[in-house]
């Protein structure tokens, strides 16, 4: 479990936003489309229900959860034959050491200045989840962003039929009101529904190359520098896409959608393509 604080202004406005499109949806869209005592509107309303519960959920795991961080006795062995790569700095050509927590780093771990600590298999710092994105807690945030897109779709969709359910209604009740409610949920939800299909379709590309955010632009520099002088790079943790996705999602593909990470290891070693070609080779 995280220590520390885990509430904040970001957080309070993400919960206040669920919270609003969740009412809307179901108190306004659906009961003056479907209404709330038919088969459709319960049906939409036991979907809507679920799908929000289990982002709320995982959001709140994503806050709660610790990232991941390097142990305080955590010591590379570079004479450990079954971890055949080792991060090196790329000026000198040493080990990978953060001065300010003094400590070695894992393969895969970068310091947070916002943390203050080094944090294993780092993607990026989020201020919407107050916390770091790490090894520990990357499965239960990326779960989340494919509720919340789920959800946020769902949910326009709703809009848009209540919406021209309404236009075609003779006589209007409340009509100022409702309308009003209308333009704060568009407003909301269409912005926030591109922009988070851009982030699931962002960090489902990063789970099929087994890449964080980080190493992503790390390795546009590293391909530039291969390319200069002739060389192919390959990201070395990249071991194929179905390997890739059950080392983030789970080796079930009906666990993909739960927030369950006992399958992710402990962080400080992972698999890479020289793993992969010498058990082929073997």
């Amino acid at each position: 479990m995280r220590q520390g604080c885990i509430i904040s202004l970001p957080v309070i406005v993400v919960l206040s936003a669920i919270c609003f499109i969740y009412y809307s949806t179901v108190f306004i869209f659906i009961d003056g489309w479907l209404g709330l005592s038919t088969s459709s509107g319960v049906l939409n309303v036991f979907i809507l229900t679920a799908t929000v519960c289990m982002c709320v959920f995982n959001y709140a795991a994503a806050i709660m959860k610790d990232p991941g961080t390097v142990p305080p006795n955590f010591m590379p062995d570079i004479e450990d034959a079954e971890t055949p790569m080792h991060e090196i700095k790329r000026k000198g050509g040493e080990l990978r050491y953060c001065q300010k927590c003094s400590l070695f780093k894992p393969p895969r771990a970068h310091h947070c200045r916002v943390c203050k600590r080094c944090i294993l298999r780092m993607d990026h710092h989020c201020i919407w989840i107050n916390n770091c994105v790490g090894h520990d807690n990357y499965k239960v945030f990326f779960v989340f962003v494919a509720y919340a897109v789920i959800s946020s779709i769902h949910s326009l969709v709703l809009l848009v039929g209540s919406v021209t359910h309404d236009a075609q209604k003779d006589e209007q009740h409340n009509e100022g009101s409702i309308n009003t409610t209308y333009i704060i949920s568009g407003v909301l939800l269409v912005p926030l529904t591109v922009a988070l299909s851009v982030l699931l379709g962002w960090h489902i590309y990063l789970i099929l190359n087994n890449k964080t955010t980080i190493e992503y632009h790390e390795g546009v520099r590293a391909m530039w520098l291969a390319e200069k002088v002739g060389n192919v790079y390959r990201h070395p943790y990249d071991i194929g896409p179905y390997e890739n996705v059950t080392l983030v999602l789970g080796p079930s593909i009906f666990t993909w959608i739960c927030p369950t990470s006992r399958h992710i290891g402990s962080g400080l070693r992972f698999r890479t393509a020289y793993d992969r070609i010498n058990s082929i080779s073997t």
